[in-house]
């Protein structure tokens, strides 16, 4: 169990023995575009962490506009070097330095809806103007399941080989995203690595917290969306340093996730255990779902280092003792592709 926000950052930022063996086999520094987000810092973190433990000789760059300067100093105090930046303006991205080996995070979700045309700028046109810049780079693109249909629960989640259907423009530009970048990577031999990622979980945000906290306050669940895929961020952000190592041309496809398919009804109901209350569960489980099977990305990268039990466990103690917040909702039930 975590006791506070630096126990928890520690342990995201805690490079596995793969990783370092890893990073190891990799030219170059590694820059972060869109450092910003959700996971960007503890991946920046880690990854300084990572080259650290290995001895290596590789700068970490984040790059994000840094609206706040709080947050780029506390990523400095760690190690990473920041560019403040504007990637969408040219001539700021086209200021940024050369660097080998890219994550490219950037991306437009939320607010979707009513502003499309942002949508489509961020997530389909600045790829093609990412790729240009970065023509001699290897570039891991973060992507989403987002790209895929809903599909039957006994199927048991899409696979790398399930035809693209985005649901809504959200899943449509992400659709773009990735087919822009593969269009550069044809074009200038770029290794590539589409990160499919479906939930990552922080103990401040995530599905597991928003079904916890409504679990706990009383407050109806709708559970049509009866199930999902999850992921310990600490191990996704493992997965997309490592894919760095895994890139290739033409691009490699892979869905990232955990690979149970988690029932929320069960979900709730541990955290019911842990709350000593009955969860308020309404709907009924569809049976058609957005989930992705990580067969693939266990076979690559192996099986994550935080079991879903653990992660239920976590959050359910972090909850309990109304630990910090982001208030950043999934929107996991969206059924209609709209955010």
């Amino acid at each position: 169990m975590f006791r506070d926000v630096q126990e928890l950052e520690n342990k995201l930022a805690e490079p596995s023995a793969e990783l370092l063996s890893d990073l190891a086999a990799v030219d170059g520094d590694i820059m972060l575009l869109g450092v910003g987000g959700k996971m960007g810092p503890s991946m920046a973190r880690l990854a300084v962490n990572a080259i650290k433990q290995a001895g290596l000789k590789k700068r970490v760059i984040g790059v994000a506009r840094f609206s706040s300067e709080g947050l780029r100093n506390e990523l400095e105090k760690s190690g990473v070097e920041t560019i403040a930046a504007d990637i969408l303006n040219d001539n700021e991205l086209q200021a940024l330095p050369d660097v080998k080996n890219i994550i490219f995070m950037a991306g437009y979700k939320f607010g979707t809806t009513g502003n499309e045309h942002l949508t489509w700028a961020m997530n389909a046109y600045l790829p093609g103007r990412v790729a240009d810049k970065f023509k001699n780079s290897r570039i891991v693109v973060f992507s989403t399941g987002n790209v895929y249909p809903l599909t039957p629960l006994t199927l048991g989640g899409a696979t790398e080989q399930c035809s693209p259907a985005g649901n809504g423009e959200y899943g449509q530009s992400c659709l773009g995203r990735e087919r822009v970048f593969e269009h550069f990577s044809h074009k200038y031999q770029i290794p590539m690595f589409i990160y499919r990622l479906n939930y990552a979980i922080d103990l401040r945000y995530g599905i597991l917290q928003e079904v916890a906290k409504a679990v706990k306050e009383g407050k109806p669940i709708d559970i049509t969306i009866g199930h999902a895929n999850v992921i310990w961020q600490g191990d996704a952000n493992e997965i997309a340093l490592r894919a760095l190592n895994n890139c290739s041309c033409p691009p490699k496809f892979m869905n990232v996730t955990g690979p149970e398919t988690m029932s929320l009804r069960w979900a709730a109901g541990r955290f019911g255990e842990i709350f000593g209350v009955d969860p308020n569960l309404v709907g009924e489980e569809a049976t058609t779902v957005l989930l992705s099977n990580s067969a693939i990305a266990m076979q690559t990268f192996g099986y994550p280092k935080v079991t879903l039990n653990e992660m239920i466990d976590w959050v359910g103690h972090w909850v309990l003792h109304d630990r910090e917040d982001w208030k950043k909702e999934t929107h996991y039930q969206e059924r209609e592709g709209k955010y």
